[in-house]
């Protein structure tokens, strides 16, 4: 990453450098303040993170509510994984938590601060829900995550951890992706193959 930032910028491009991870590098996530890279993870999240604060560029985090609820059903709500108002309200000191989301992107936060990168942005580049193929992966579940993270976005409120920013967030997948391995990998495009959609994906709100 440094290297291809000093070549950016010794051929006059502006250019923001990055890398992508999914949550596997926390060792903690919940309660969101808990949040830590694990020991093996954290001396390379360290030098990644140290180095993205002093460029100012962001880091890329892959969120994925819907395999902390595959993961944990007996523990995490449905609704709560899908943004839907539920009966779980997650508290953590002063900041109250209404969706799954939001509780790992901020474990995420929390886990940068601890390394000494507290002014790192999250961009998220990869979230979504499955159509098919695993437990609670179905067409109504998808659709309902898919609009409601379209209008969480966009209302701009930001996490508790950094309310306010807007969330710049990126839908997984475009279209469904046939040749993978049975299972929930081949159902989280918005479109099938044949360019048929799997469900709408209007705004709501």
């Amino acid at each position: 990453m440094e290297n291809l930032a000093g070549a950016l910028a010794a051929a006059n491009l502006n250019i923001p450098v990055s890398t992508a991870i999914s949550m596997q590098p926390l060792s903690t996530s919940y309660p969101p303040s808990a949040g830590d890279f694990s020991a093996a993870a954290k001396p390379g999240m360290t030098q990644i993170a140290n180095f993205l604060q002093s460029k100012k560029y962001p880091l890329l985090v892959n969120v994925y509510p819907y395999f902390a609820r595959a993961g944990d059903p007996a523990d995490v709500d449905l609704d709560f994984a899908l943004f839907r108002p539920g009966k779980t309200v997650v508290r953590d000191g002063a900041r109250t938590y209404l969706n799954l989301f939001d509780s790992m992107t901020d474990a995420a936060y929390a886990a940068l601060e601890k390394v000494g990168a507290g002014d790192v942005e999250i961009v998220v580049t990869e979230t979504g829900w499955p159509s098919d193929g695993g437990k609670d992966a179905g067409v109504a579940n998808a659709q309902t995550y898919v609009k409601n993270l379209i209008a969480y976005v966009a209302s701009g409120k930001g996490t508790p951890r950094r309310p306010g920013k807007q969330v710049e967030a990126y839908i997984f997948a475009l279209f469904n992706e046939n040749m993978k391995p049975a299972g929930v990998e081949q159902h989280w495009g918005l479109f099938y193959p044949n360019v048929t959609p799997v469900y709408t994906i209007n705004r709501i709100g």
